[in-house]
């Protein structure tokens, strides 16, 4: 069977599972949201999510003698927990982080380019490195805080008033400058072993 983070970490089915968090939408309301994915296309990765049980059918209704479903997030979902996280090989890892900044990428690359005119800095619109000396335990503070302040909104629904904003983290250590403390220099990077 095919691994849950091979099956979500493909451009189409990242956007479809990223569009109906925290919703329930038809075929033809993910077709008009995704706005780029041919009808044929968005069904035959819908009926992948469905079958893997990352996603579910919510409803469904009868519309014009056809069988009109709506689809949401389902109980699995597509989150990988710590286990599976911890057991992909290095190449698994590189593989998904690369699926996930070329969504990334995309999803910017499409906003940039719509029509209309647009305002970055009305529009929240940042994106930013930066390095922070963290202990263990202070790591750990930022993170319970970042946690603090996302979570409670994770679960609004649309509301007038309310915009759809995409928030995307990536923390990892800083293996090339470590601090004058650190274990290497950076001429002296330890080789990755093959897995």
């Amino acid at each position: 069977m095919e691994k849950l983070v091979d099956l979500v970490l493909h451009p189409i089915r990242m956007r479809i599972v990223m569009a109906l968090a925290g919703r329930e939408m038809t075929a033809q309301q993910l077709a008009e949201t995704l706005g780029d994915v041919p009808l044929a296309t968005l069904y035959r990765h819908l009926n992948r999510l469905t079958d893997a049980g990352v996603l579910a059918v919510a409803s469904e209704r009868r519309v014009r003698g056809t069988l009109e479903k709506s689809y949401t997030l389902g109980s699995q979902g597509a989150f990988i927990d710590a286990e599976q996280f911890a057991a992909m090989s290095r190449e698994d890892h590189l593989r998904y982080f690369t699926t996930f900044v070329a969504t990334l990428l995309d999803d910017f690359s499409r906003y940039i380019k719509i029509p209309e005119p647009i305002n970055l800095l009305t529009d929240g619109v940042g994106y930013q490195k930066f390095p922070l000396e963290l202990s263990e335990e202070e790591f750990v503070d930022v993170a319970k805080g970042i946690n603090a302040v996302i979570v409670p909104h994770m679960s609004n629904q649309p509301a007038p008033g309310r915009k759809r904003r995409i928030f995307a983290t990536i923390v990892m250590p800083d293996v090339v400058s470590k601090s004058p403390q650190g274990e290497f220099l950076k001429d002296e990077i330890p080789e990755t072993e093959t897995e």
